[in-house]
């Protein structure tokens, strides 16, 4: 797995000592109608110890672009109603003049899960959140017919369908449209349902289908309607045309080299809802505005109050209590929730693209206080670490640790963790030669991944081509009948092995087969 794939999925959860974040861990089975959580505690922070926090915000940022090399962030901190703080800081690519500035256009990745959250409260207020998702969802199922009928709204947005992590993410990788993902989850296995967390881009983007269709009109155009438009956030979209389009806008960057370069443009409408929206630092103030004044904004109701807060309580168990004495992590609608040593509840999302974005949300709604933190680069901790060193000035007058470091380490575990165990790049000495080209080439079907193509060139060279628009990958030979290749996209793992039954009939992708969906079969004569 990429990077960012489990680590957007907890935010700071995992930072606040709360547990660490399991992939599907096992959890007490939420109810479809959760209880509110605890009254909260009166503010502990007063106007000094925020303006505090925001007159050194500057060297924050700027001592975390110097460590880290990022080229470009936007900030907006935003308390009791007032934007405290606006800028940007950096340039929008690598190499070129272009600055920062506060509309400036940044992909948020998974920051678009709260905003859409928004959206559906805003669409269909606290009861649409119980409505089945499959009637309004064309071709959507999941394996068990009697989970299909059942799962809500809810049960996707706070990652509780029973879903595997990150259900579909390889399909769009490989180019497939957000309609063939959501209509070829009926073949992911299925936990218990309602029993375990595992976060799902594609689940989620399903219930915001559902909404949508509900409401006669396409996702993108419901947020125009009930959020972005209304709210006066004219530079937020939720299409990748209009991110590309725009003439202020920060360019995606990865590390090549020990330099950052903007190799990337990904383009996210597949999984809109849940990773497609690109805004300013000034559209997102706004939004948080809203957030923190109960869906109002300059006394304008934007939002009702009861169906934003229902947004912000717990759903699903995220990571259990790490100890007897430890706080579990939760999953709201959208949201990460957790609660902190002051027992104020605190609400937070990361976003993160390994092909170049990482954005922050956290908010403490007790102390009407929240900021978000835009980069335009892959996730090497600035976003994260930027928010908390914010919430450690602003709480104590200091930061508690040095969180880039540890906020990296996490990131890179995590990239680890995807990685092949067979150093493939490296094959054995006494490797057995593969067979004649012609026992490979062919084409083959998978049911979940569709049509694969093995082709040879005049030298026996074999290349893969995968996707509906197929993305072409050499196969370089390992060992008898396995080869391997270098994986692209999203959710790159490096290089990943393909093994052939001798007899050429069938062939497994290491990568693709997390979930044991990975095996494409011949659907037609060796070529």
């Amino acid at each position: 797995m990429s990077t960012v794939r489990r680590f957007a999925a907890v935010g700071l959860v995992a930072l606040l000592g709360v547990g660490a974040p399991p992939v599907a861990a096992a959890a007490p089975g939420p109810s479809p109608s959760p209880s509110p959580p605890p009254p909260q505690p009166p503010p502990q922070l007063d106007d000094g110890d925020v303006n505090r926090a925001v007159a050194r915000l500057d060297g924050v940022v700027r001592d975390a672009m110097r460590r880290t090399g990022a080229p470009g962030v936007a900030v907006a901190v935003v308390h009791k109603g007032k934007v405290v703080h606006l800028k940007g800081y950096g340039v929008r690519k690598a190499g070129e003049k272009a600055a920062v500035d506060v509309d400036t256009v940044f992909q948020l990745a998974s920051v678009s899960k709260p905003i859409a959250s928004t959206v559906v409260s805003g669409a269909v207020g606290v009861d649409g959140w119980t409505e089945p998702v499959a009637p309004h969802v064309p071709g959507f199922a999941l394996k068990d017919p009697w989970v299909t009928s059942h799962v809500t709204v809810a049960d996707l947005f706070s990652h509780r369908s029973g879903l595997p992590d990150h259900a579909g993410d390889l399909l769009e990788d490989l180019g497939y449209d957000r309609a063939y993902i959501l209509s070829h989850l009926r073949h992911e296995p299925l936990t218990p349902f309602r029993a375990s967390y595992a976060y799902t881009n594609f689940g989620l983007t399903a219930a915001a289908e559902a909404v949508a269709d509900q409401k006669g009109v396409p996702w993108e155009k419901l947020a125009e309607d009930v959020l972005y438009k209304p709210a006066g956030m004219n530079s937020t979209s939720s299409r990748f045309e209009d991110f590309v389009k725009a003439p202020d806008r920060a360019w995606g960057h990865v590390k090549v080299g020990g330099a950052w370069k903007p190799e990337f443009v990904r383009d996210p409408d597949a999984q809109s809802p849940a990773g497609g929206v690109s805004s300013t630092a000034r559209d997102m103030a706004t939004w948080l505005k809203l957030q923190l004044a109960n869906g109002t904004l300059d006394g304008r109701r934007i939002v009702g109050a009861d169906a934003l807060e229902r947004t912000h309580w717990p759903e699903s168990v995220l990571a259990p209590p790490p100890a007897p004495a430890g706080r579990a992590g939760f999953y709201g609608l959208g949201w990460n929730v957790s609660y902190d040593d002051e027992g104020r509840l605190r609400l937070s999302h990361t976003g993160a693209f390994a092909e170049g974005a990482h954005t922050n949300v956290t908010m403490l709604p007790g102390e009407q206080l929240g900021i978000v933190v835009l980069t335009n680069t892959s996730p090497v901790g600035v976003a994260d670490a930027v928010a908390l060193d914010f919430f450690d000035i602003a709480q104590t007058g200091r930061i508690s640790r040095d969180w880039i470091p540890l906020v990296d380490a996490l990131y890179q575990q995590e990239a680890e963790a995807g990685r092949s165990k067979t150093d493939y790049a490296h094959p054995p000495a006494d490797a057995t030669p593969a067979q004649a080209a012609a026992t490979y080439t062919g084409t083959f079907e998978s049911p979940y991944y569709g049509r694969a193509q093995v082709v040879a060139d005049r030298n026996g060279a074999l290349t893969l081509r995968l996707g509906p628009k197929p993305q072409s990958y050499p196969l370089t030979h390992y060992d008898g009948d396995t080869f391997s290749f270098e994986t692209a996209g999203e959710n790159a793992v490096g290089r990943t092995g393909v093994t052939f039954t001798p007899d050429g009939k069938a062939f497994t992708v290491e990568y693709l087969n997390t979930e044991g969906l990975g095996t494409f079969t011949r659907s037609g004569g060796q070529s």
